[in-house]
C-alpha cells in the first residue's frame, strides 16, 4: 500500500462498527463509525480542504477531503449533502484507498498476439482504436458498436455523447443486473421508476428485499433509525434476516421469488374487505376493476402455499397497512428482491405501485413521495453542439419493449456480440464480465468481439478480456460535471479534484472520451473541457462552478416538495395504470397477476440468492486491503444455510461445503443459522475475483454469477440473477 493511503489502524477504528454489524447481523449507533483518521496527531504542513463526492457506490455521497502536503489524510461526510448528512460509510472510507492501490492501471495497454498485455502510448491506443472503430462502422454500420457503463456524473454525459457522435444508439447502463426490472415495471404503473418512502413521518413501511443497513446510504439509515425510535411499524420481507432487523418490528422470511404473490394477496385483502381508498383510486387510476377481477383468486390462503407465509400473517399485514394509511407504503426497493432477480420482477414492481395506490399514500405525509428535481437547461449550441440523434433505436428495443428507455438491456448487447451482430464494445466503470450474468457466457461473448475497449482504474475481469485497456484516474484525481439530486429539497453536488494525479500517464474519463472522439473524426462535439461544461450547466440554475466548489452541495429550497399534492402521472393515460396496454402488447397480462419464478427448487436443491454486505459494493471494492481485511476477520465469504436444512444434510456451522449446479462447482465455508428461509442459500455478491492483477481480491470466496445461467426476463430484459438453484454438500461427506 502506498505511504499516502489512509492507515489501517485509523480506518478500522472508524469502520469497526460496520464490520461488527455485518458479522453479528445487528446494528450499532452511528458513533461507532463516525470518522476514519489517517493520523490522530496534529497535521504538519500545508492543509487544504476540498468538497467532493465518494465513488464507492452509486449514491455518490458528498464529503470533505483533508489534504496535507498533497496527501489525503481525512474524510468527513458533508452535512449539507442529502445522502451523507455528515457521515460516510465503511465503503466510503475504504474505497478512498483506490487512488494509492498498488494494482492501479498506470498506462494504456494493448493485448498482443500472445494474449499478453503490453504498455503502449496514448497516441497509439487512440489511433488503433479509431481505425478499428471506423472500419467497423464502414462495414457494418454504427449499430454494430455498443457501450456499457455504470453511470457516474461525467461518464453519463461523455459516454452517451461519444456513442451518439459515432451514430450509435447502443448506450447501456449496468441496469440489467441491478434495477432494470424495478424501474421498468414501476414506470408502467406510475410513470416513474423510483420514489421515496417518507419514513421519518410514516406509521408503517415495508421493505421487500432491501436493507438500508447493508446498502448503505447514511441518511437512509438515520431516517430508518428515527422511524424505529418514533414507533413506526417497520416490516422486513426477505428470505434472509438482514442487518436492518434491529430497526424492524417484524421479519417475514418469505420464499425467494414470491414477493409478487404476497403483494397481490395483500391487495386482494384491501379490495375484498373494502379497506382501500376508493375515492383516491377512482380519481387517479384507470383499469382498477379489471385488476380487481384478475386477482380475485389471489387470496391469502392461496398465497400461503406460494410464499410460505401464513394467510393469517398476510391478512394482518394488509389490515395494518389500511389502518396506517396514508402514512404508509411499501418501499421502492432496489436490486436485491425484484430489481433484476426473477422472471416476475418487473411485474412485482408494477404490483407494489398499485398496492401503494390502494393506500392513497402518494405524496402524503408518511407515504410514498414522488419528489422533484432540478436539471440544467439547454446549453449554448455553438459552444456545446449536440451530435445528431441516431436513426436506429437501442438494440433490444423490439425484443424487450418494456426495458426502461435510457437503460436498455446490456445482456442483449452481449448476446448480439456472441452472435456476431455487435462487433465492438466499450466499457466504462463496468465489470460486466464478472457481475452481470453467467461469467462463462459473457467471456465467450466479449471474446468474440472485433474490438473491446475498457476504461477503468484496475484490471477487472472485463479488462482481462479487452483488446485495449485505458487507465482512468481515480475519482479523487478529477473534477466532474455536477450531480443533480432529486429529494424533498432538490440539490446539486460536485466532485472536485482532491489530489494530484498519482500516476502521470492516467487520464480522466472526460479527456479519454474527448480524445477518442477526436481520433474517430467526431471531435467537433467535444471542443470544451469539463470545467467549462460544469460551469455552463450550473449557470443555467443560477450557480457557478467556483461557487459550488466552495460548498460542495447547493440546495434549491424554492423547489421544496409539498405534501398533499397530486402527482403528475407520466404514463400514456396520465393516470395510475392498473392495466397497461404496453404490457399486454409485450405478452404479459394487462394487469399484474401471479407469475411463477422460472426455476423452482426440487428435492434437496436450494435457490441461490445474493445480496450486499455493508463493507462492499459488488465486485468494485473487494480489492481494497482494509475492506478485505474486515471480510477475513469476520469470515464474511461464507454462504448462509438454514439450520434445519443443514442438519438434514449433516452440515455444521463452519464446515467447508461444495456448492454445485450445472453451471459451476465451488467450495467455501458455511454459516448455519436460523436467520434464512430453509429453501434458500445466500451467497454474498462481492467475491470470487478471477483477475490475478487484483492481488487482494483474487480467488477469495465464491462468485455468485458463476452459478447463474445466461437468460433475460421476458419483456423487461433483466438478468434474472436469482433464477438458479444449487445443491450443497459437506466436503468429504
Amino acid at each position: 500500500m502506498s505511504e499516502n493511503a489512509i492507515t489501517r489502524r485509523s480506518f478500522l477504528a472508524g469502520s469497526a462498527g460496520v464490520a461488527a454489524l455485518t458479522a453479528a447481523s445487528g446494528y450499532v449507533s452511528f458513533s461507532a463509525w463516525e470518522q476514519a483518521h489517517a493520523d490522530d496527531a496534529a497535521p504538519v504542513g500545508e492543509t487544504k480542504t476540498v468538497h467532493t463526492l465518494c465513488n464507492a457506490c452509486s449514491s455518490k455521497c458528498g464529503f470533505t477531503a483533508y489534504i496535507v502536503d498533497g496527501r489525503l489524510t481525512k474524510l468527513i461526510g458533508d452535512a449539507d449533502h442529502p445522502y451523507a448528512k455528515n457521515k460516510l460509510c465503511a465503503r466510503g472510507y475504504g474505497y478512498s484507498q483506490i487512488a494509492y492501490s498498488k494494482d492501479r492501471l498506470t498506462d494504456p495497454l494493448k493485448k498482443n498476439d500472445q494474449g499478453k498485455f503490453e504498455a503502449i502510448s496514448w497516441e497509439q491506443a487512440y489511433r488503433e482504436i479509431a481505425e478499428k472503430t471506423k472500419g467497423i462502422i464502414g462495414s457494418d454500420g454504427a449499430q454494430a458498436i455498443a457501450l456499457v457503463h455504470d453511470p457516474r456524473p461525467s461518464g453519463k454525459f461523455y459516454a452517451s455523447r461519444f456513442m451518439n457522435a459515432l451514430g450509435s444508439a447502443n448506450v447501456y447502463t449496468h441496469g440489467a443486473a441491478c434495477n432494470l426490472s424495478k424501474e421498468s415495471g414501476m414506470t408502467q404503473a406510475i410513470g416513474a421508476g423510483n420514489y421515496a418512502s417518507d419514513m421519518a413521518n410514516s406509521k408503517m413501511t415495508m421493505f421487500i428485499g432491501r436493507s438500508y443497513a447493508d446498502a448503505i446510504r447514511p441518511s437512509s439509515v438515520m431516517e430508518l433509525q428515527k422511524a424505529h425510535e418514533r414507533g413506526a411499524n417497520i416490516v422486513l420481507v426477505d428470505p434472509r434476516c438482514n442487518n436492518s432487523r434491529v430497526f424492524a418490528n417484524e421479519w417475514v422470511p418469505i420464499n425467494p421469488g414470491t414477493d409478487l404473490a404476497l403483494v397481490l394477496a395483500m391487495s386482494n385483502v384491501l379490495i375484498t374487505r373494502g379497506l382501500y381508498d376508493k375515492e383516491y383510486v377512482t380519481a387517479n387510476g384507470v383499469g382498477f376493476e379489471e385488476w380487481a377481477a384478475a386477482i380475485a383468486d389471489h387470496t391469502p390462503q392461496w398465497a400461503e402455499g406460494v410464499t410460505g407465509i401464513s394467510a393469517t400473517t398476510i391478512e394482518r399485514l394488509a389490515v395494518q397497512f389500511a389502518e396506517a394509511a396514508p402514512a404508509a407504503s411499501i418501499e421502492s426497493s432496489w436490486r436485491g428482491a425484484f430489481g433484476c432477480s426473477y422472471q416476475n420482477s418487473g411485474e412485482t414492481g408494477r404490483a407494489i405501485c398499485l398496492f401503494n395506490t390502494l393506500l392513497g399514500c402518494w405524496n402524503q405525509k408518511g407515504g410514498a413521495l414522488l419528489t422533484g428535481s432540478v436539471s440544467p437547461a439547454a446549453l449554448d449550441k455553438e459552444k456545446f453542439p449536440s451530435p445528431p440523434k441516431p436513426e436506429a433505436k437501442i438494440a433490444g428495443t423490439a425484443e424487450y419493449p418494456l426495458a426502461l428507455k435510457g437503460m436498455g438491456t446490456n445482456l442483449f448487447a452481449a448476446q448480439q456480440a456472441k452472435e456476431g451482430a455487435i462487433k465492438a464494445m466499450f466499457f466504462y466503470n463496468s465489470n460486466m464480465a464478472a457481475g452481470y450474468s453467467n461469467t462463462a457466457y459473457l467471456a465467450e461473448a466479449l471474446g468474440n468481439l472485433d474490438l473491446n475497449v475498457v476504461i477503468d482504474v484496475q484490471m477487472s475481469e472485463t479488462a482481462m478480456l479487452a483488446d485495449y485497456v485505458l487507465p482512468d484516474t481515480s475519482y479523487l484525481e478529477r473534477t466532474e460535471i455536477p450531480e443533480f439530486i432529486g429529494d424533498v429539497v432538490p440539490a446539486v453536488a460536485l466532485r472536485s479534484q482532491a489530489i494530484e494525479k498519482v500516476h502521470p500517464n492516467t487520464k480522466p474519463v472526460d479527456v479519454i472520451f474527448s480524445e477518442l472522439a477526436e481520433a474517430c473524426g467526431v471531435g467537433e462535439y467535444f471542443k470544451f473541457n469539463v470545467e467549462e461544461l460544469a460551469d455552463a450547466q450550473l449557470q443555467t440554475v443560477g450557480l457557478s462552478l467556483d461557487a459550488l466548489r466552495q460548498t460542495g452541495t447547493a440546495t434549491f429550497p424554492e423547489k421544496t416538495f409539498k405534501y398533499g399534492s397530486t402527482p403528475k402521472w407520466k404514463t400514456p393515460t396520465e393516470k395510475v395504470q392498473f392495466t397497461s396496454e404496453a404490457c399486454e402488447k409485450a405478452g404479459l397480462s394487462a394487469s399484474p397477476v401471479w407469475v411463477e419464478p422460472l426455476t423452482m427448487p426440487m428435492g434437496n436443491e436450494l435457490r441461490l440468492i445474493g445480496g450486499k454486505q455493508a463493507i462492499h459494493s459488488h465486485t468494485q471494492t473487494t480489492n481494497i486491503e482494509d475492506l478485505m481485511q474486515i471480510t477475513k476477520d469476520y469470515d464474511l465469504t461464507r454462504v448462509w444455510m438454514n439450520a434445519e436444512k443443514a442438519a438434514q444434510l449433516g452440515i455444521a456451522d463452519g464446515d467447508e461445503v461444495e456448492v454445485s449446479n450445472t453451471q459451476h462447482t465451488g467450495r467455501c465455508r458455511v454459516k448455519v443459522t436460523e436467520r434464512i428461509n430453509p429453501t434458500a442459500l445466500y451467497m454474498p455478491s462481492h467475491y470470487g475475483c478471477s483477475s490475478p492483477e487484483q492481488h487482494t481480491a483474487y480467488n477469495v470466496g465464491l462468485r455468485q454469477m458463476d452459478f447463474v445461467p445466461f437468460h433475460m426476463e421476458p419483456a423487461y430484459g433483466a438478468a434474472m440473477t436469482q433464477e438458479t438453484t444449487v445443491t450443497v454438500k459437506k466436503v468429504g461427506a
